[in-house]
């Protein structure tokens, strides 16, 4: 059956024919180095890929399991990344990873062990994995992602087969998001814009009406900040998180189904279960940074908008459907405002990656943009 799963995976075509051909022919190789720039697809590929190998159809994109490998909640399909600050730690290597490839697949006939940031393995790290990584068990296929090929040690790239990820124009992304969905320009600019420029989430939140939702929600605090007092602010965040955990409570409910199953089927005593609540718990985490991403994106691309208006070129504007908004914006600001605003937004990315609460994070940034934009101080 053709891998129809890699249909999906915009912008790179000679990519996705690659990879098809290989799963097609049964010469997928135990290990790739996916490399391109930031917002290209690679992670989005190797979940594809590991679709293709899980799958009893050879990738089909809509059964149990490629359904849980995009949720990230198959058991033989594992993402990792540094439990370092910048990088990977020995002991994640030696106690983690490694012994976990040498343990057989939990239900598929293969296991595939997607390692982001390749460029973080340090010499250490890398030594402890490297003969695992040189020969794996033939069930066992690596996929290693990094923007940059320079920054990944040499010792890594000779034990891979490198796939390059070509950078996409926004014009051209932007034209593959209409053309796939029958989205209008405007509105898969602006998706293109919350999903930080990344190809297949823009895709997934045209296709989902509670993440365009709390776009919509987002840009109304944006409109109504400046008349907000101090209590304002504080529900006006506490309102935008919970728009962006919605989405959220179908994930919740397709969780609970499938951990009543298993507990149906293998009973209270199996050990597996609580790998099951472990894993959805991870899941449900990593879903919720990146739903509070997509909406510190849309905050950011309303500010580069204002920007372009005091640059003299409000036609760069990507939320055409606020700009008057922007445009009022732009009127209360400056230069300098608007930048600082903008770090305001880079510094709540900081503190959510952090592990400070997502309230907090949301309070004091949102409180730093109605002061720059009301404040008639110059901030030169």
């Amino acid at each position: 059956m053709t891998a129809c799963v890699f249909d999906d995976l915009v912008g790179q075509e000679r990519v996705a024919e690659f990879l098809r051909g290989t799963v097609e022919s049964e010469s997928v190789s135990h290990a790739y180095l996916f490399v391109g720039p930031s917002g290209s697809g690679k992670r989005s590929a190797a979940l594809r890929l590991a679709c293709a190998l899980v799958c009893d159809d050879g990738g089909c994109g809509v059964c149990s399991a490629c359904t849980r490998v995009k949720r990230g909640a198959h058991p033989d399909v594992r993402v990792f990344e540094p439990t370092g600050a910048a990088s990977y730690l020995v002991e994640q290597m030696r106690d983690e990873i490694v012994p976990d490839v040498w343990l057989a697949p939990a239900e598929a006939r293969a296991k595939v062990y997607v390692i982001e940031r390749a460029d973080a393995l340090g010499e250490s790290a890398a030594n402890a994995f490297l003969k695992t990584l040189e020969e794996p068990p033939p069930t066992v296929t690596f996929v290693l992602l990094a923007e940059d090929f320079d920054a990944v040690l040499p010792t890594i790239v000779s034990r891979c087969q490198v796939v390059h990820f070509v950078t996409i124009p926004p014009s051209r992304a932007v034209a593959l998001l209409a053309e796939r969905t029958g989205a209008g320009v405007e509105e898969a600019g602006a998706a293109l814009a919350a999903s930080a420029g990344v190809l297949p989430r823009a895709l997934e939140f045209l296709r989902s009406p509670s993440r365009r939702e709390a776009r919509e929600r987002t840009l109304q605090a944006l409109r109504d900040l400046p008349t907000m007092d101090g209590l304002d602010v504080l529900v006006s965040a506490r309102d935008l998180l919970r728009s962006v955990r919605a989405p959220l409570d179908e994930l919740k409910e397709r969780q609970e189904a499938e951990l009543k199953d298993r507990l149906e089927f293998m009973g209270k005593a199996s050990g597996s279960l609580k790998e099951l609540e472990a894993r959805n718990r991870r899941e449900i985490t990593a879903r919720e940074r990146e739903s509070i991403g997509e909406l510190l994106s849309v905050i950011e691309s309303w500010l580069r908008d204002v920007l372009a208006v005091l640059a003299g070129a409000p036609a760069q504007i990507v939320n055409r459907d606020a700009a008057d908004d922007v445009a009022a914006a732009a009127g209360a600001m400056d230069l300098a405002r608007t930048i600082r605003a903008l770090g305001a937004v880079a510094q709540a990315r900081r503190r959510v990656s952090y592990n400070v609460s997502p309230q907090l994070a949301l309070e004091a940034m949102l409180f730093e943009i109605l002061e720059v934009r009301t404040c008639p101080q110059s901030w030169e």
